[in-house]
């Protein structure tokens, strides 16, 4: 890039990018949190010990992997069972699954394996303690892991077309942090190195975990895989609605993941291209074009959109030239031309224009932990909230809620499993227990009644306190505008599967496989720097949409 300085553009408005359909439209890019635990593996000179390893020669038993970050030790426990077939499914319901992994604060002796063993396998039933960080369990690809191993004990081919079709050798339907079951709260790590910033500790089990799918199938098959094959088998996962009300629960922590991005895309804009940068993006359209290519799910409807997108990221990037994208403007004029094009095309387009950028925009990413809660200003006017609710809320103020579409869905926590689940409210039970995600209605309901009141907001919510939790969140607005999606989380033809990918974005996901509107399957770390190219000083940070090698 050439040295310049240019006055940042503004961002772009939280109305526009705070919709469900393009948070639904969101990619992978350099700042989602995978990338960032990598980049800091690597800068660190990390290396991945294995201490323990008792696996018979069906794969099953217990592993120990061990890295140092920042500092300090942390260890992956691994151990896999056998599975009735019956018992193999990704639903949440599951009691049983091929393996079950423990993140473990330090290096676990007999002693911790032993209580691991009994316990790790249990999941939510287990009994775990604070040198416990994470709880992770997975199932096989049973169709490719047996045809990898097959043809590693017999010395033929590999399945290339499979492992480029399925690109992983074991699916997670859980990765559990902060607390949850009895494992050691977030603050235990949050202000140490290399984990401070958001699920940083779950991004290490998910790499640790590809690490031991690796050394597993090798194990297995009695021969080592090519690295340019292990690098393109990364980890699945099974992703449902439990993890959607996470982005409306921290408003705070979504803001600070959106601003963090629009800032990167701001100052990108801002940046002069050089000879360099230019070639680097070319090389990225092409690589984003073959990835697109390769991207191919059963689902019909958003198979649909892949080859939509396919179509219109080749006109977008056709005849780029390296003369060109150094003109000023150049990123500009992109952006621009994508506007004509889907909420898709213009998600990957800021991925894109991102990922050449890092001496900019991996700054950022220090700026993306937010621990804090929207607080309530009860000396706050009502004059000065109305205001907020007319900068910022139309998108609720202007929904007619006397439509029942409008308040078909309610959200509610079961009771069997504790997980987040959406129920009809025209003809199901349960809305008199409904989570507090109806947000626009809140926010509605709070403007009707602030009519005509005046003086401190605390005094409004003296008569009205049901309007405590709508005030507060209205008034983070004022300095969080990115933390509210500015859409009807009730409405009938809300998509929970929007806000899967959003979160799932920033984790780092590809290939997104929805199943339906509730839940997806993913693919995390395709692509990733192994624990080898770590030992061996070959580690890069350049694995933004993978593509299958030669």
């Amino acid at each position: 890039m050439k040295d310049s300085v240019i006055e940042q553009p503004d961002l772009r408005p939280a109305d526009e990018v705070m919709r469900l359909r393009r948070m639904g439209s969101m990619f992978p890019s350099r700042l989602s949190f995978l990338r960032t635990l990598t980049r800091r593996l690597i800068a660190d000179g990390s290396r991945v010990s294995r201490p323990h390893w008792q696996i018979d020669g069906d794969g099953f038993g217990t592993a120990v992997y061990t890295v140092t970050l920042g500092g300090h030790r942390y260890s992956l426990f691994a151990i896999t069972q056998p599975l009735d077939p019956e018992m193999r499914t990704d639903r949440v319901i599951a009691e049983a699954w091929d393996a079950a992994f423990v993140l473990y604060d330090g290096v676990p002796d007999a002693a911790e394996i032993a209580r691991l063993s009994s316990q790790a396998p249990l999941q939510e039933a287990g009994r775990f303690t604070q040198k416990d960080l994470c709880l992770s369990r997975a199932n096989k690809s049973v169709r490719l892991f047996e045809q990898i191993v097959g043809a590693l004990r017999a010395g033929s081919a590999l399945p290339m077309g499979m492992i480029h079709q399925i690109g992983y050798l074991m699916r997670t339907t859980a990765v559990y942090g902060n607390g949850k079951f009895g494992i050691a709260d977030r603050r235990v790590v949050a202000q140490r190195p290399g984990l401070e910033g958001p699920f940083m500790a779950e991004m290490l089990t998910v790499w640790l975990i590809r690490a031991f799918t690796h050394d597993l199938i090798e194990h297995m098959g009695g021969a080592p895989l090519p690295a340019r094959v292990k690098r393109q088998l990364g980890i699945g996962n099974s992703t449902g609605l439990g993890m959607a009300p996470f982005l409306v629960s921290h408003p705070l922590l979504l803001h600070s993941w959106m601003i963090c991005r629009e800032t990167a895309l701001a100052r990108v804009r801002a940046a002069q291209i050089d000879e360099g940068v230019a070639q680097r993006l070319i090389a990225l359209a092409r690589r984003a074009a073959q990835h697109l290519l390769e991207w191919n799910i059963p689902d019909p409807m958003h198979q649909a959109r892949i080859v939509t997108l396919r179509q219109e990221w080749a006109r977008l990037t056709q005849g780029l030239t390296e003369a060109g994208l150094c003109q000023e403007g150049a990123v500009d004029a992109l952006l621009e031309r994508s506007r004509a094009g889907s909420f898709d095309l213009q998600e990957l387009a800021v991925s894109w224009l991102i990922e050449p950028f890092g001496d900019v925009v991996d700054g950022l990413t220090e700026c993306m932990a937010n621990p804090f809660d929207p607080v309530l200003q009860p000396q706050m006017s009502c004059d000065e909230l109305r205001g907020l609710l007319q900068e910022h809320c139309a998108f609720a103020t202007e929904i007619d809620f006397t439509d029942p579409q409008a308040s078909a869905q309610f959200w509610y926590v079961s009771e069997a499993k504790l997980e987040p689940r959406i129920g009809q409210r025209q003809s199901e039970p349960g809305a008199d227990r409904e989570s507090p995600l109806d947000i626009a209605r809140r926010i509605q309901e709070l403007a009707k009644d602030l009519t005509g009141h005046s003086g401190p907001i605390w005094q409004f919510l003296a008569q009205l306190p049901e309007h405590r939790y709508a005030v507060q969140r209205v008034q983070a607005l004022a300095q969080n505008p990115y933390a509210e999606i500015r859409d009807n989380l009730v409405d009938a033809d809300m998509a929970p599967i929007d806000m899967l990918r959003c979160k799932l974005s920033f984790f780092g996901a590809s290939k997104f496989d929805p199943k339906s509107q509730l839940w997806t399957r993913i693919t995390l770390a395709q692509g990733a720097p192994l624990a080898q190219d770590l030992a061996d000083g070959t580690a890069r940070d350049d694995w933004w949409l993978p593509v299958s090698a030669p």
